[in-house]
């Protein structure tokens, strides 16, 4: 449940934030150590742990302040999916160790979850883990072989694997058990492929796992049902994807609307014309209701609510979307100087449209949304 006390300071979290991102280089990474020093990574993990004990909301204040800087930095794949797949997991000395560790910022754990969905595929990637009433198709297998346990599998387009020092990756174990495997950087059997896209602010890759050895006590199991696990980590996703989307959203919207006061055409500021002035106040509706979905995906995530999974698909399809037009009228409205490398906008116009594909197109979270309700 969500403290009135962190529910206060959710102000000063977000000021802090973006004093801290905007001071970063926009072409290099945000420097590790500050994001660990600020405690961002243990919001929400137990104060056994070192965490703050607080909730998804408070990590959703600094997501959304890394979307409106469009920074880089594994800041997202750990607080939100690593953070998220430690506390999931049955407590055991390896896992409390890396959990601590991961809070400190010592390590650097990435989930093996795919970010985007296998063409052809009607029942693996990010689809299948959405379909809240069929299997999870996990793309990676743990088999009995020579000396133990092998764990064998591909997932493509893993956020942030490339400079990942642990791989946790779900896999399917002998028993038919959806379980997470600890691996190693560089383990033999396993390769890390960067997967170059268009939005040079992200760092994707593919992770292959070809006959690793995997130690019995590097096989954690998951609290409950290990499927609902890894559906409730892919809404995880969806939702950061959703605050990271806001985030530049508004961004692009208050440099419209000041480049618009300052920029002048015929003697007069280019937002005294009603065409600019129309389509500011377009943009200004289409992100007021993204907030409003996305501060309802947070609640939801936040409080383990029934229909967390449902709001998630909603907030990620209405606030990528949203992002991707918001960035395209931004870099229209500044019209030559939007297209420049200079004015940054081409940045966030990247960032939104990978921000759309990944984890779920709005097209797939709007069908999980339609069998959902032709079901009920």
């Amino acid at each position: 449940m969500m403290s009135d006390e962190f529910a206060a300071s959710h102000d000063d979290l977000r000021a802090v934030a973006r004093d801290l991102l905007g001071e970063a280089d926009s072409e290099s990474a945000v420097d590790w150590s500050p994001i660990a020093r600020s405690g961002w990574l243990g919001l929400e993990a137990p104060a056994e742990f070192d965490g703050a004990g607080a909730t998804f909301a408070e990590v959703a204040v600094v997501l959304r302040e890394v979307g409106r800087a469009v920074a880089r930095g594994a800041y997202p794949s750990v607080a939100v999916l690593a953070v998220g797949a430690l506390a999931l997991l049955e407590p055991n000395p390896q896992r409390d160790e890396l959990f601590r560790g991961t809070v400190a910022g010592a390590v650097v754990p990435v989930v093996a979850l795919a970010g985007e969905r296998r063409a052809g595929a009607e029942s693996s990637g990010a689809v299948s883990a959405h379909a809240d009433r069929t299997p999870v198709e996990s793309p990676f297998r743990l088999v009995t072989g020579t000396g133990g346990l092998r764990l064998h599998g591909c997932a493509d387009f893993v956020l942030d694997a490339p400079g990942a020092d642990r791989l946790l990756v779900p896999a399917r174990d002998p028993g038919g058990e959806i379980v997470l495997a600890a691996v190693e950087s560089g383990a033999t059997g396993s390769v890390v492929t960067a997967r170059p896209v268009v939005d040079a602010t992200r760092s994707l890759g593919r992770v292959t796992a070809d006959d690793v050895a995997v130690a019995p006590a590097a096989v954690w199991r998951f609290r409950g049902d290990g499927e609902r696990a890894v559906r409730r980590l892919y809404d995880r996703a969806a939702v950061a994807m959703a605050c990271d989307s806001l985030g530049l959203s508004e961004a692009m919207l208050e440099a419209t609307v000041g480049y618009a006061a300052v920029r002048e055409q015929f003697g007069r500021p280019i937002g005294s014309f009603q065409a600019v002035k129309h389509a500011c106040a377009d943009m200004l509706v289409q992100v007021t209701v993204a907030r409003q979905v996305v501060a309802a995906a947070v609640r939801a995530e936040a409080t383990s609510a029934p229909d967390a999974g449902d709001v998630a698909s909603m907030a990620k399809a209405l606030s990528t979307e949203t992002a991707v037009r918001v960035a395209g009228k931004a870099m229209q409205l500044h019209g030559g100087m939007g297209y420049t490398w200079e004015s940054g906008i081409h940045a966030y116009l990247k960032r939104a449209t990978l921000d759309r594909s990944l984890f779920g197109t709005p097209a797939e979270h709007r069908k999980r949304l339609a069998r959902r309700y032709d079901s009920a």
